[in-house]
């Protein structure tokens, strides 16, 4: 749908700029009319493509940018409509312009920015609605905004840092996998063919070798299906909230990754809990809206049996203790914290310490990774020497 750009003036005669969606330029100018809006002037914005829909597609950066300019401006008491409007000029994301000029000019209708922000639940989830809404409650909307922004800045920087130390070994692995297949299917058939053709006895590794050279070049379209077929199977397995749950829990017990895996689980629930009290929202809802932020169906189930204990007046931290799931320490610490009424500083060092614990481990991880990889090279290398070159090397020493 085109993108217009307009400039108005309301009944209070203030000027404002702004972008609106719509099929063409009369509609739109019906649209602004019946807001009250004198259209000053409407023009077209001409976008690419397909091309520029990717690009245009709204990411986890662009609502953290937006936080955090959002805050520093709220902090300055600009008022929230002319805050946004700033953002709006400022935004380079086109489809986030959009959404930003929206709100902005159903904030100025007199809606609150919550209600709003509700309205557009695929960008701003239920946690980000709630520490706005606390702090439009309380008062603290500069407060709880900086809060905000800080934990999705800090839960950006520790996904980017996780995502980033996986790219060398995924491009290494799928590099290895690619450069075999095509070995396999083209180059080892004519070595084989020179060795078979020796008549000699062949070692054991190099029948292997032909075997699964003859199945990857025969079948190879068998083995594309296979594999479309079972991913597809798995994810549709996943949807079901029993598949979910089995998959979740699988990936807490893999070696090394799942250790790391709880960790980042445990942060994102600290985190948020600690932004949703420090905001003022009261721990039961904290407890629902962390729930659906944790990422894993195990997690979930523990934060939604550890709401319904503090609903029925039992501790926090009693689920928490007994879950084989959650480090001791965690639970304990969450019980000082109740005891003394200091929640959500608890909460914020326990989310530091496993931060520090992420960063470690995928230091490590990263530190391991290459060696591990020059072994794998290695032992790829040596089956290939074994199964080929021994044999041809062989049958070259008996001229």
């Amino acid at each position: 749908m085109p993108l217009f750009k307009y400039q108005a003036r309301d009944s209070k005669g203030i000027i404002s700029d702004g972008m609106i969606e719509g099929p063409n330029q009369q509609l739109v100018s019906g649209t602004l009319s019946d807001k009250g809006l004198s259209i000053i002037s409407l023009k077209e914005i001409k976008q690419g493509g397909f091309a520029s829909n990717i690009m245009n597609r709204i990411k986890n950066k662009d609502v953290v940018i937006f936080s955090r300019q959002f805050s520093v401006m709220i902090s300055a008491n600009i008022p929230v409509v002319q805050a946004l409007k700033v953002l709006v000029e400022q935004t380079e994301n086109i489809a986030f312009k959009i959404i930003v000029s929206e709100i902005a000019d159903e904030v100025n209708a007199g809606a609150r920015l919550s209600d709003s922000l509700s309205k557009r639940t695929h960008i701003f989830n239920n946690f980000y609605v709630s520490v706005v809404r606390s702090g439009e409650t309380s008062g603290k909307l500069d407060e709880v905004l900086s809060y905000l922004a800080d934990q999705m800045e800090r839960d950006y920087d520790m996904m980017h840092k996780i995502r980033g130390a996986m790219i060398y070994p995924v491009f290494v692995f799928s590099g290895l996998a690619v450069v075999g297949t095509i070995m396999m299917i083209w180059v080892v058939p004519k070595l084989t063919d020179v060795i078979s053709e020796s008549g000699g006895e062949l070692p054991l590794a190099t029948n292997i070798l032909i075997a699964v050279s003859d199945f990857l070049a025969s079948f190879w379209w068998l083995i594309i299906i296979a594999i479309v077929v079972l991913a597809v199977g798995l994810r549709l397995y996943i949807k079901q909230p029993k598949g979910r749950r089995q998959f979740d829990y699988l990936k807490l017990k893999l070696p090394i990754f799942g250790p790391l895996l709880q960790k980042i689980y445990l942060v994102r629930f600290t985190r948020s809990m600690h932004t949703l009290i420090s905001g003022g929202v009261a721990i039961s809802q904290g407890l629902q809206i962390s729930a659906n932020i944790s990422g894993n169906a195990i997690y979930k189930d523990l934060i939604e049996q550890t709401r319904k204990e503090v609903e029925a007046g039992n501790s926090i931290s009693s689920v928490f203790v007994k879950s084989e799931e959650v480090p001791t320490m965690v639970g304990q610490m969450m019980a000082v914290g109740e005891k003394t009424g200091k929640m959500d500083v608890i909460l914020d060092r326990v989310t530091l310490f496993y931060e520090r614990e992420i960063s470690n481990v995928v230091a490590n991880l990263m530190t391991l990774m290459e060696p591990i990889i020059m072994v794998i090279m290695g032992v790829a290398v040596a089956v290939m020497v074994a199964a080929i070159i021994m044999p041809m090397y062989n049958m070259a020493s008996q001229f």
